[in-house]
């Protein structure tokens, strides 16, 4: 397809170990921007849908005094580690800000490594439910390569040696570990509503709340103990962006990439510094959660 032959001529000549950054980058800014965003938004859900992460998360009360500016941090700092590369001078000051809020906190190993692996593989199983296309293996190898050494960066242990057997452990430590708590749910209830404000008034969020359970999994919406959507929902989502996909065929490639960091941004209006992101308002108390 037009499209497609399009974006694979950019990658061709290019190779996912010494080239991972790029190839990541045409994929998230050129190829599928949108899809990107989306499936990293749902990526969020599963982790909270791990007791240890959603009960962390909600003792923070991130998500639920400020779920706008928690989602604009850690969209905008991992934004700076990909478009800038994560060796940049500004690459390494959002690693450096990034590892400095999670060093406030008593996260194992296990749950990094765990919330790693969403990031490598919720775009590629998206790609393959509502992409135009699927992910290709050069693109598969560069998104595990990028966050493998995301990972030596952040010092979490043990990360799986392919991208065959980080998805192996994505999926066991879903399995054993995804169940119902209450501080999950809190997380998951606040972040859902920030979603569906963007596009409706809270007086109408009872009615396109169903439309985005329909994009969860039976194992994500148990956990939260969300009621599972009707057949006909769940059909009417897949029949949409079945035709969105079907017009993605025809549709060139953007001119200039979609960055994250230069869109508009509903909490920082007059721009950011780094060293900002993550920060809380002064008075506020800080949180720890020990396992």
């Amino acid at each position: 397809m037009f499209r497609k032959k399009q974006f694979l001529k950019k990658i061709e000549q290019l190779e996912p170990e010494e080239d991972h950054i790029e190839i990541s980058r045409l994929v998230s800014y050129y190829d599928f921007p949108w899809d990107t965003a989306r499936s990293l938004e749902f990526a969020l859900f599963r982790t909270f849908a791990v007791p240890t992460i959603g009960e962390l998360l909600s003792a923070t009360h991130e998500f639920e005094k400020r779920p706008q500016k928690r989602y604009d941090d850690t969209d905008l700092i991992l934004s700076e580690i990909l478009e800038n590369g994560y060796d940049s001078e500004r690459g390494k000051e959002a690693l450096r800000r990034m590892n400095s809020i999670h060093h406030d906190f008593n996260i194992s190993n296990d749950d990094y490594l765990y919330v790693l692996s969403t990031f490598v593989m919720e775009p590629v199983r998206w790609n393959a439910k509502f992409g135009y296309r699927k992910s290709t293996e050069k693109e598969r190898q560069s998104a595990y390569i990028f966050w493998r050494e995301m990972g030596k960066r952040m010092n979490i242990k043990d990360v799986p040696n392919s991208y065959e057997e980080l998805e192996q452990f994505n999926i066991r430590y879903e399995k054993e570990h995804f169940a119902y708590c209450e501080g999950g749910r809190r997380v998951a209830d606040s972040t859902l509503n920030l979603f569906l404000g963007w596009y409706l008034p809270k007086w109408l969020h009872w009615l396109g709340r169903p439309f985005v359970l329909a994009i969860m999994d039976k194992p994500l919406l148990d956990a939260f103990n969300y009621k599972q959507p009707s057949i006909f929902i769940r059909g009417l989502v897949n029949s949409v962006m079945a035709v969105r996909a079907f017009f993605m065929q025809f549709m060139p490639l953007p001119k200039k990439p979609t960055l994250r960091t230069t869109r508009k941004n509903k909490t920082y209006t007059k721009g950011y510094q780094i060293k900002d992101l993550g920060a809380k308002p002064k008075g506020d108390i800080k949180h720890k959660y020990v396992k």
